[in-house]
């Protein structure tokens, strides 16, 4: 990596000057200020070098010139219209040579549907208010990303990753799980952002299964999931009710995927959960 290109605050704040821009809190714009940052997080993500990373809310394009160092090309998808139009500027500023491999898609990740070039991965500081569908969407909409890194907020990181029976195992926890196997790969502070937040970082690394887990609709999984984590409190036979139609209908697809009723959801893994949507096709009229 180009060591001595790295953006730092002042290059960061003379940026944001002559574009005329200030961070928001409505888009959750916290840039990262701090090269050796930067180099952290494009070794965590071990970019090869003929990949196409896509990144998201690239900014003012601190990370964007460390992934350009070490992919084959950079696709970022950036909400703010001045951010858009800023970044290929600060690429051609910084790496001139870089610039005809980066594309620019003026977009909100959570509805974005095309990209001009399929993505190998994913390398991202994601806007902590919507990181956790930002990341489900990207994986669902985009097959071809294999392998990604993401920094979210810490306690979202540690949610992503969570196993079965932690306080803090939940929807996110199982949704991404369907996709990839998920670890925490790490805390950053808060002092290398500007503005810098309140709390830490942490980021969250993934790699997408290479086959699906199973044969199940994604639609149905999901519904379930969210329903037995509705009520964290319920069993499952009660927290399913309303998913399945009734409490009974609920028993008769738990009995039939092999799972306890008495059980809550924090209890299962994705495993758990895909053969009670699989049991669902038994009883079709229960989820309708």
């Amino acid at each position: 990596m180009n060591e001595t290109a790295l953006l730092g605050a002042a290059e960061i704040r003379d940026l944001a000057d002559r574009a005329g821009i200030r961070p928001t809190k409505t888009l959750g714009q916290n840039f990262v200020i701090d090269p050796n940052t930067i180099r952290r997080i494009i070794a965590t993500a071990e970019i090869g070098p003929g990949e196409t990373v896509l990144e998201v809310g690239p900014g003012l394009g601190s990370l964007t010139l460390g992934i350009l160092d070490v992919a084959e090309r950079v696709v970022a998808v950036e909400i703010d219209p001045p951010l858009a139009a800023q970044l290929p500027d600060t690429v051609a500023r910084y790496r001139p040579e870089s610039a005809n491999r980066l594309d620019v898609v003026l977009a909100d990740a959570l509805k974005v549907r095309e990209l001009p070039v399929a993505p190998d991965a994913v390398v991202a500081n994601l806007p902590y208010n919507v990181a956790v569908p930002v990341l489900l969407n990207l994986l669902d909409r985009f097959p071809s990303i294999r392998h990604g890194l993401v920094m979210v907020q810490d306690e979202v990181a540690d949610r992503l990753a969570a196993q079965p029976g932690s306080k803090i195992y939940g929807v996110p926890s199982v949704k991404a799980a369907w996709y990839a196997d998920v670890r925490k790969a790490g805390i950053i502070g808060t002092n290398v952002f500007w503005p810098a937040p309140k709390i830490r970082s942490g980021l969250v690394s993934f790699a997408r299964r290479a086959e699906p887990l199973a044969d199940v609709d994604r639609t149905t999984l999901f519904a379930a999931i969210d329903a037995a984590f509705a009520q964290r409190r319920k069993t499952l036979r009660a927290a399913l009710a309303g998913w399945a139609g009734s409490s009974e209908r609920s028993g008769k697809i738990l009995e039939a995927a092999g799972i306890d009723p008495g059980l809550r959801g924090e209890k299962l893994g994705i495993e758990e959960f895909i053969r009670i949507a699989q049991a669902a096709d038994i009883h079709p009229d229960a989820t309708k």
